[in-house]
Order: C-alpha cells, then sequence, then structure tokens
C-alpha cells in the first residue's frame, strides 16, 4: 500500500503542496496521494495542517487573476474530507521561534508547529529544505 504503510498511527501533519497535488490530479504525485485521501474519506486517517494552507492554494491563481481556479481550490478544501486547520495562536508562534526552527523558512516552521501541537508524527510535504526536527525523527516523506 505504499505510502500508508510508512504513515503509521495518529494524525498526520500535511504541507500545502499535498493539497495542491490532489487538487489538480497531478500527474506524477496522485497515485502516490490518492490512498492517504481515501483512508481520510474513510474517517480512518486525521489531516492537520495550518490555516496557511488555504492561503497558499491560493496564491497562485489570485496572481494570474483566475478566480474560477480560486473558487475551486477553496470549494475543494472545505469539502469533506476536510483537514483540522490550526490556526495561529500566540502559543505557536513562540514555539516557532524555538532552536530548532532556526534554519526553517517561516512557512514551513508554521506548517511544522501544526503538526507538532495535534500529536502529529508524520509530516507529508515534498520540501526538500525542511531542517529536520527530532519529532519527526524518520517521519518526513
Amino acid at each position: 500500500m505504499g505510502l500508508m504503510n510508512d504513515i503509521g498511527r495518529g494524525p498526520v501533519g500535511v504541507d500545502t503542496v499535498i493539497f495542491i497535488y490532489f487538487i489538480e490530479e497531478h500527474p506524477q504525485f496522485l497515485r502516490l496521494i490518492e490512498p492517504l485521501f481515501r483512508e481520510v474519506d474513510k474517517g480512518r486517517v486525521e489531516l492537520i495542517t495550518s490555516a496557511l494552507t488555504l492561503l497558499e492554494v491560493l496564491v497562485v491563481p489570485y496572481r494570474t487573476g483566475d478566480h474560477l481556479l480560486a473558487a475551486l481550490r477553496i470549494y475543494s478544501y472545505a469539502q469533506p474530507p476536510s483537514p483540522d486547520c490550526r490556526y495561529f495562536s500566540g502559543s505557536l508562534a513562540r514555539r516557532r521561534t524555538g532552536p530548532d526552527q532556526n534554519r526553517v523558512k517561516t512557512p514551513d516552521s508554521l506548517q511544522l508547529v501544526a503538526a507538532l501541537s495535534a500529536g502529529c508524527t508524520t509530516f507529508l510535504t515534498n520540501n526538500r529544505d525542511p531542517a529536520r526536527s527530532p519529532h519527526f525523527e524518520g517521519g518526513f516523506l
């Protein structure tokens, strides 16, 4: 079952790009992540992301003036199974400034902290640069 065997138990932290791949049915990555979204749909897996994800999925459509695509992404994001969004709070922001986070760009850091706040032990991203956090040891896919 591939990805599903690697995820393990508990909620799964998910970076924005995973949602973009799913919404756009990316030819290279859809077959890898589709099982994840099937499990979410069945209620077997909970996805965690930060509120930043909705903003990030809208950047390109708004930049190009494609309001139809923006509306589609908003609709897709809000439909079940929608992720549990962690909103920014003072405590999340303070965790973002810890010693593990110094090498991580702010958007990546906020995504990671949202996942940590929900007890995720796995974080899905295609970002090649996130600093390895000891909280996700072996948990980056």
